[in-house]
């Protein structure tokens, strides 16, 4: 199989967000995303909670505001999407943040007592401050702990992918895909990616993150089997992914998210956080296709 028809070069690192209340009161940032509003302020969401690690009691979303993502000051607002322990959910994970139709979209993981219960969920806002759930209550559940949701636009669909496994009760590890025309209402899943490896929790497909790459695709996966390591497959096809693909880089970055410059999408970075990493890292991140 010749190499994947595309180049990955990280920049240097450097700190991008610390939200501990002090030096004597860590706080870690997991999973999490970053989106710039209308007004040109960037917002991150993220799950935040003090140290040590502590998943199963992340129950808040961080969020924070800065003018740019060059080394501006961040400004720490009110947590948002507390776990709604009157329908069950015990923590809430990994939000992602889409603009459509002159709103905002979080989609976000609902934690359950039973781990082959958790569910995708949905919240809309129209100032980023403000959060209202969906309706028409959870989007699916999906696998063991089903999370780690992530949403783009091709064409006249929607692709949501997230993490799974093979059966619900555990299975293979998987990066699971969804179609939507609506963003409510999505097919069932077909595996984008997965895994040699079985397992529950963990795996090698954590916090999937999909982008356009030239005339293909990339996948970004957390293989949290080495905790700081990211791993990218390249495809043709965004609903297909091998390990064939995979993609020769160093991404030491626990649950990474890509993102692309509004003013200037040639330019990307790429963010890291987790479990005692102290905040955010982000760097530049050249995709030459």
């Amino acid at each position: 199989m010749p190499p994947a028809p595309v180049r990955l070069i990280p920049g240097a690192k450097r700190r991008l967000l610390d939200a501990s209340p002090s030096a004597e009161d860590p706080w870690y940032i997991n999973d999490h995303t970053l989106i710039r509003d209308a007004d040109g302020t960037w917002h991150v969401f993220g799950i935040w909670h003090p140290e040590p690690a502590d998943p199963l009691g992340e129950n808040l979303f961080l969020h924070a505001t800065a003018p740019d993502l060059t080394g501006s000051e961040w400004t720490i607002h009110d947590p948002v999407l507390h776990a709604r322990t009157e329908i069950g959910e015990t923590h809430v994970w990994a939000p992602h943040v889409i603009h459509h139709d002159g709103r905002s979209w979080m989609f976000y993981c609902g934690g359950r007592a039973d781990h082959a219960d958790y569910r995708i969920e949905l919240a809309i806002s129209t100032d980023l401050f403000t959060w209202t759930h969906h309706e028409g209550g959870s989007l699916f559940a999906d696998g063991y702990d089903a999370r780690d949701p992530m949403v783009l636009r091709d064409g006249e669909r929607w692709l949501l992918y997230c993490t799974r496994t093979s059966e619900p009760t555990g299975g293979f590890h998987e990066v699971g895909v969804r179609t939507s025309t609506d963003l409510v209402t999505w097919s069932e899943p077909s595996v984008a990616y997965r895994s040699t490896v079985s397992g529950t929790v963990g795996g090698p497909t954590e916090s999937p993150f999909v982008i356009r790459a030239g005339d293909g695709w990339l996948l970004f996966v957390c293989e949290s089997g080495e905790y700081d390591r990211t791993l990218a497959y390249y495809s043709r096809d965004p609903l297909h992914f091998e390990d064939a693909g995979q993609v020769d880089v160093d991404l030491d970055e626990h649950c990474a998210e890509i993102v692309t410059d509004p003013e200037n999408p040639a330019r990307t970075w790429i963010t890291g956080g987790g479990w005692d990493r102290g905040g955010l890292t982000i760097r530049d991140l050249e995709i030459r296709a």
